[in-house]
């Protein structure tokens, strides 16, 4: 068995992941193109689950992963569905941790006008493995300057 940390080249993090009952059948998470970086993630639910305008849904994808530490999984939308029908996901990005062993599932927001339905197999969210660290804070009197200081939102201009 190949380690969690080093991928098949040696630099690629290789994710591990189990594929649950209800997520047999699909295509597990994948890059569209040879140069994406997020990987698709499909609805694993059985029928359809129809989110109101305004309304959210909570969808399972049917897939648990092992993130290597260092890492994390960023939870996307995805942008057709957030052009086309106001799908998107309210907490983006979500964290999939590397000690987190549960279920990766998509909380999904309508914001447009007409109910939105998933069925299974469709591509509600994008994956993307990212590198993260912890950080430890140290408290101090001051804080060294810049040139923006304490300007805030809008404060560059537009």
């Amino acid at each position: 068995m190949r380690s969690a940390v080093s991928g098949v080249d040696g630099k690629t993090p290789e994710i591990l992941c189990r594929v649950l009952p209800h997520g047999r059948g699909l295509a597990l998470p994948s890059y569209a193109t040879e140069r994406s970086v997020g990987m698709d993630l499909a609805a694993a639910v059985d029928g359809e689950i129809t989110i109101a305008p305004g309304g959210t849904g909570l969808v399972p994808t049917g897939i648990i992963v092992a993130v290597p530490s260092g890492f994390e999984a960023q939870i996307r939308p995805r942008s057709g569905l957030a052009l086309e029908h106001g799908l998107i996901i309210p907490n983006s990005p979500g964290t999939v941790d590397p000690d987190y062993r549960g279920e990766v599932k998509v909380i999904l927001l309508n914001t447009g006008h007409r109910p939105f339905t998933v069925s299974r197999g469709m591509r509600i969210a994008q994956m993307v493995i990212a590198p993260a660290c912890q950080a430890s804070l140290r408290v101090v009197e001051e804080l060294p300057a810049t040139g923006r200081g304490k300007g805030g939102f809008g404060h560059t201009g537009t």
